[in-house]
């Protein structure tokens, strides 16, 4: 029965982060203060031998922050057990806290004396700082055994599965001896994320970490880019559904295995507004196309029992467990015109370098065969590695996910709405023939040979450049000779909604002012304290926090800025009031045409910084999902681009009123 034991370890990739949650059965395990004491103390001492090495190196040369990183992140690692207590959910866990901090003083000292061994061997525990939030994040980095440090290599982007209550602890533990998946050494280094725990189903922080771990081992090895491959399963697989297919021109190819879906559009309650942010991240199958570039390899057991989609399906509702995420995406990928041949369990797409497997008589994993099968798909496409399409079909449905090689959608007609670019280029790239749908605004690269581009019916003679941008007014196209004009408009990485700020490096603004009313003050700072703590505990980072007065413009270019209180009370939200598109006296709240009393309503929206181009600008509040998202697959935007709020006494977050969507130029939608 050796493929029942592979599917079973495929099937529980993250065991070890299981090992940990109670599953709802028994009185909730709690470390004793004695415990809590003795992990405190060890990260002390981390810290203290940390800045030890810091003051002796600084006169000399300066240390390698990488190598502060890699320690670090161990006394990190008892910080947040420490913080977050309740993530210690069996007396293992502190266990391996207190083998993991002694790991940790260990390479502490070694920093001391000037050595890092931990740089060797095939197995090695790093870390890094992300941009978002300055926090220290771990990786394991597992080398081939013919590594030549010389030479590119091809790297494997390991996503984990659902871990609801791991802890970096118990990640540095478990990674000195795991290797996930059992999948063949082509010759590749693979690197395993932590994800932040779950990373919101690698969504904000743990979308970040898969960019920033791949920056991270750029810096220590030799990676060949065009030979990135990423791979994950079960909520891994949701993950790596979610990032390939937004970033289809990364990757050399990525293997899917498993993972959840999302139906809530289907169900009752929900607001326009809310509607069409679930087509950020949630409608995922509606992506399928671009695969077209991107060589996937979806997979799952047949008789998968494991919840499927987000909601679950009612008790008793026929389905394949997490192999419909597979199913879903190969029937789109045949509305899209792309037909399947081969065998039900070894299905390969027409037209498109996509195949879909199954493991017959399989729960959640893959049998040997299926392996196999995936192994000689990986080898295929990491050996060819990456080239430049010469057609390219993409679709998006938001300028944050808006490139795909040489084509860059810059602008919708609207977002949320479905945009397709079909493009080819011919003739050594002189000529280019492009249907595009609900695009705005297109810029094309890789143009040094372009002279004629016909678009849409459109026939433009253009000149060679490194990249050509073109302009849709009505029903026309011109080359956009001025190129971006100072008129507002929603583009990559300012399109919203209130939650997109929180993708990229922000800072939190606290009031040191006198409010205007005390309980509008209240609330915005009770509102700041959660989502401080929430995004600790799950995205397992302390956000950048500064008060109003030592806002600078540094930091104005490096953040989207998040202001909390009101224009009495903030002083850099009394600078941009005047700019945004919200009336807001002492007396009134004016937005989207009404007007609501200020003693007990306040607005939260995003808006671009019209202090700093380029940047957002984020009134009272942080994420809008709710509390029980933030540790699930999906966390839907609540708010949209606007909201107001009302006062609710006690309570940390506000009541909504009312909220909605800006258009496509930052004005309200009528």
């Amino acid at each position: 029965m050796r493929w029942a034991r592979y599917a079973l370890a495929a099937g529980t990739m993250l065991a070890w982060g299981l090992a940990q949650q109670r599953g709802g059965r028994g009185p909730a395990f709690q470390a004793t203060p004695e415990e809590l004491a003795q992990i405190g103390a060890k990260s002390q001492q981390i810290e203290d031998l940390v800045r030890q090495a810091k003051a002796g190196q600084a006169k000399a040369r300066r240390l390698d922050p990488d190598l502060v990183g890699d320690v670090e992140v161990y006394a990190k690692a008892g910080r947040f057990l420490q913080e977050f207590p309740d993530l210690i959910n069996n007396q293992n866990a502190v266990g391996h806290a207190m083998t993991v901090l002694d790991r940790g003083i260990e390479r502490a000292n070694q920093l001391l004396a000037g050595a890092a061994p931990w740089n060797t061997g095939r197995k090695q525990i790093h870390a890094y700082y992300s941009a978002i939030d300055g926090s220290v994040q771990p990786y394991a980095v597992t080398l081939p055994e013919n590594y030549d440090p010389a030479r590119p290599t091809r790297l494997y982007v390991w996503l984990h599965g659902r871990q609801n209550n791991t802890t970096e602890s118990e990640f540095l533990f478990a990674q000195q001896n795991f290797r996930p998946g059992n999948v063949a050494d082509q010759g590749q280094i693979q690197i395993d994320l932590f994800g932040r725990i779950n990373g919101e189903g690698w969504h904000w922080g743990g979308e970040a970490d898969v960019f920033e771990g791949i920056a991270a081992m750029e810096k220590r090895f030799q990676i060949d880019r065009t030979r990135i491959i990423i791979r994950g399963f079960s909520q891994g697989g949701e993950g790596a559904w979610h990032i390939a297919l937004h970033h289809p021109d990364v990757f050399a190819a990525a293997e899917i295995g498993a993972g959840t879906w999302s139906r809530r559009a289907q169900m009752p309650g929900l607001e326009p507004y809310q509607l069409a942010v679930l087509k950020i991240w949630e409608n995922m199958a509606e992506w399928a196309l671009n695969a077209y570039n991107l060589p996937l390899a979806a997979h799952d057991g047949d008789s998968d029992t494991q919840p499927n989609a987000i909601p679950a399906f009612p008790p008793g509702t026929p389905s394949r467990g997490q192999l419909e995420s597979s199913l879903h995406a190969r029937a789109q990928l045949e509305k899209e015109g792309f037909h399947a041949e081969g065998e039900p369990d070894n299905l390969h797409m027409v037209g498109a370098p996509d195949i879909f497997l199954i493991s017959l008589h399989t729960g959640h994993g893959a049998r040997p065969l299926v392996r196999q099968r995936l192994d000689a798909f990986l080898k295929e496409w990491g050996d060819k590695g990456q080239t430049s399409p010469e057609h390219i079909k993409f679709v998006t449905y938001t300028t944050r996910y808006n490139r795909d090689y040489w084509v860059t959608v810059d602008q919708l007609g609207k977002q949320y709405e479905r945009a397709d670019v079909d493009a080819q280029r011919s003739d050594g790239g002189a000529a280019y023939a492009i249907d595009t749908h609900n695009v705005a605004r297109l810029v094309l690269r890789e143009t040094g040979h372009a002279r004629s581009i016909r678009i849409d019916g459109n026939d433009l003679k253009v000149k060679p450049a490194p990249d050509i941008a073109l302009l849709k007014t009505g029903a026309a196209w011109k080359v956009d000779a001025g190129r971006k004009s100072a008129a507002l408009h929603k583009v990559h990485g300012l399109q919203g909604p209130i939650d997109d700020a929180f993708l990229d490096p922000f800072l939190l603004v606290r009031p040191t002012g006198t409010p205007w009313h005390a309980a509008v003050n209240q609330q915005a700072l009770r509102t700041l304290a959660r989502f401080q703590r929430m995004w600790g505990k799950y995205f397992r980072g302390h956000p950048f926090v500064k008060d109003d007065k030592d806002v600078t413009t540094a930091d104005m270019s490096k953040y989207h800025l998040v202001l909390f209180g009101d224009p009495g009370s903030n002083k850099v939200m009394a600078k941009v009031m005047a700019r945004l598109p919200v009336a807001w006296t002492k007396e009134i709240v004016t937005l989207a045409g009404k007007s609501y009393p200020a003693g007990e309503n306040y607005p939260a929206l995003i808006y671009p910084n019209p202090l700093m181009r380029g940047k957002y600008v984020v009134l009272n509040t942080g994420l809008t999902i709710p509390d029980n998202e933030y540790n699930a697959d999906y966390g839907m935007p609540r708010w949209g681009d606007y909201a107001v709020v009302k006062v609710k006494d006690g309570a940390e977050m506000p009541d909504l009123v009312t909220a909605g969507l800006f258009d496509e130029n930052w004005r309200i939608e009528k």
